[in-house]
């Protein structure tokens, strides 16, 4: 989650919101088919508890993105769509089974979309977007009572580092409701 905050930072030097991503394969098929209760578990467990040499967790990345959709001037350039996008094309592979996405803000419904297509395994973000969030805040689009079908459902966790998200992206709206 760290190295998605360092991704909302660059954003923010950009004028953009702070978001970052950053998306990670696991490194043996037995990592990658972990049960949900042990996921949970280990997620709950500090990140610098379970992986604590940065290179390993550096191997383990496929994809980084952040929010850019001013200086793009694309609208879907969300810092998860971002991450997909270069995971994509870095396997040559639209499907990223076993991929665990981080990403410093829950993921809006257009995001929740392009994982479930993109056949992303697990999502974990910091901080919960109450107006947009699509996986637990505003919509719960993988609880299936609530969402309908799908034809793919990932696992998620949110909570990670949230005080340093969410006190970046305070600071952020701030500063530019200062500039008004």
């Amino acid at each position: 989650m760290r190295m998605a905050l360092a991704q909302a930072e660059e954003a923010a030097g950009l004028g953009e919101v702070p978001v970052g991503a950053v998306l990670v394969f696991a490194t043996s098929k037995a990592e990658a088919q972990v049960s949900e209760a042990e996921f949970a578990e280990t997620t709950a467990i500090s990140e610098a508890s379970q992986i604590s040499d940065e290179a390993e967790w550096a191997a383990r990345v496929i994809a980084r993105g952040h929010n850019c959709p001013i200086k793009s001037h694309d609208p879907t350039a969300h810092a998860e769509i971002e991450a997909i996008r270069q995971a994509a094309r870095e396997t040559s592979n639209y499907r990223l089974d076993g991929a665990t996405l981080y990403v410093t803000l829950e993921p809006c419904t257009m995001c929740v979309g392009a994982m479930v297509h993109a056949r992303v395994r697990r999502v974990v973000f910091a901080a919960s977007e109450p107006k947009a969030g699509a996986l637990k805040s505003a919509r719960a689009l993988m609880d299936a009572e609530q969402s309908g079908y799908f034809n793919h459902r990932f696992e998620w966790q949110g909570g990670v580092l949230e005080n340093e998200a969410s006190t970046m992206l305070s600071a952020f709206f701030k500063q530019r409701r200062l500039k008004l």
